[in-house]
């Protein structure tokens, strides 16, 4: 579904992606982890599109969007759902013309079939009819979250991109969103990318695991395979973070 190829990029002359190769399954989980300011979130806006790498090819279903421009990028990105870091809500919206928003601006549906598709995603992500018109500041930080996984998910896209979707969350709140995020793809099908350094927690809902460590892929695996690779980076890193939870 989504294969970078040698993919680099520098921002003021520091190397942050230094030949990213990564292959993403159709349909499956991809969870990318690695230590803060590893360059997780740069690669994920790579992968939609907002960013253009230095050098590299960025292939998702046989196209290379790292050529397109213009329209025909717009194009592509509306097989995109983006969950962004902190939810990234309109906090002048209610919670219904925050999930409507994207079928507003996308599509030409009616009043009605928007109004249904709305509610059926809200219900999808555990949210009652009453918080529609509510707006973000009155809601919860783990209500903000399933609004923005309801938005993310309005389309129904191809591919969903989860950037680091439970920072600032309690305990459980992290496993009900990380539940919500394993439940919908059962029921949509789409490839997930999550950039997550929650330790291990992102296990449940991971197909494949792949680690960034200094601008490169080092590991990739499922979560059984990543748990006992040998390398003492990915070793030090994964009980580094549980023991930082547990601590």
């Amino acid at each position: 579904m989504i294969k970078l190829i040698k993919v680099t990029r520098s921002f003021n002359g520091q190397r942050v992606l230094d030949g990213v190769d990564l292959e993403v399954p159709k349909g499956k989980i991809t969870v990318i982890m690695g230590k803060s300011g590893a360059g997780k979130s740069v690669l994920l806006k790579h992968i939609a599109g907002l960013i253009k790498p230095d050098s590299g090819q960025i292939i998702i279903d046989g196209f290379d969007i790292t050529q397109a421009t213009g329209r025909e990028l717009q194009e592509f990105k509306k097989r995109f759902g983006i969950l962004f870091q902190g939810g990234a809500l309109f906090d002048s919206l209610t919670v219904f013309e925050n999930v409507a928003f994207p079928l507003r601006e996308k599509t030409r549906l009616s009043e009605e079939e928007i109004r249904k598709r709305v509610r059926e995603r809200l219900d999808q992500v555990a949210l009652p009819p009453e918080v529609e018109e509510k707006f973000p500041d009155e809601l919860s930080g783990g209500m903000k979250k399933r609004v923005a996984l309801a938005r993310a998910l309005i389309q129904e896209p191809a591919i969903l991109l989860f950037d680091e979707p439970v920072t600032g969350l309690d305990p459980p709140m992290t496993n009900t969103v990380f539940h919500l995020i394993s439940k919908t793809h059962e029921e949509i099908g789409y490839t997930g990318v999550v950039v997550s350094h929650d330790i291990p927690e992102v296990f449940q809902i991971a197909d494949q695991v792949a680690m960034l460590h200094r601008g490169r892929i080092i590991a990739v695996g499922t979560p059984e395979e990543i748990q006992r690779f040998p390398d003492p980076v990915v070793q030090d890193f994964i009980h580094g973070e549980i023991d930082y939870m547990e601590a």
